[in-house]
């Protein structure tokens, strides 16, 4: 929880492949969770991870300029995670696969508990594209995101898909489609039951 009050706090990881200001559709589909998760009192923040050095590598911190230890902490705090991301030629863009590659540092990180740090936080997944491949995509993400302690609500995965090798992108709508905005907002609602039913109670200790 992000302060004595016990308000929730999340942190999307816009892992387009277009840095600042470009429009993106993985920041805007992001956004568009963090709107309702704003609407149910939760705290919110984006990071758009190809603004930032982030070194490859499997460590907590690579060292010289990797900005990912700064990111590690909004990590660390947030009870809610975003992950967000485009499709490229089927998988999860390059600095999505970057940023999970960093995660996996997270599993050799324990709780005084002995749980994985990331026990007890929530995470979500938002995928944009114009060619197939978004319920691949999220799987990929949320057994990565499992993996290394998150837990996954029900409806964790909102996405949009454009017509196949077509050029229209999500931030060209004139209007999201009602089963998407719908779903989004489900995404929200979801994954804040979840945090706040893992606020008040924690994973078992591990033994």
């Amino acid at each position: 929880m992000s302060d004595d009050r016990g308000q929730l706090t999340a942190l999307a990881l816009v892992c387009s492949l277009k840095p600042s200001p470009a429009p993106s559709s993985s920041a805007l589909i992001a956004e568009h969770v963090l709107e309702h998760l704003r609407g149910a009192g939760v705290e919110c923040e984006s990071v758009r991870c190809v603004d930032h050095a982030i070194a490859p590598g499997v460590e907590v911190d690579m060292g010289d300029g990797d900005e990912w230890p700064t990111i590690r902490q909004k990590v660390l705090a947030a009870d809610i995670l975003v992950f967000s991301t485009p499709i490229w030629v089927g998988h999860p863009s390059s600095i999505a696969q970057r940023v999970i590659e960093r995660l996996d540092a997270e599993l050799s990180t324990k709780d005084d508990a002995g749980r994985p740090i990331l026990a007890g936080k929530v995470a979500v997944v938002s995928v944009v594209g114009n060619e197939d491949g978004a319920h691949k995509v999220a799987a990929d993400v949320f057994q990565a995101l499992n993996d290394v302690g998150y837990t996954i609500p029900a409806q964790a995965n909102t996405y949009w898909t454009g017509p196949a090798m077509g050029s229209t992108d999500y931030g060209d709508l004139d209007e999201v489609p009602d089963a998407v905005s719908s779903t989004t907002a489900a995404v929200a609602r979801n994954a804040v039951h979840l945090a706040t039913v893992l606020a008040a109670a924690d994973y078992p200790a591990y033994e």
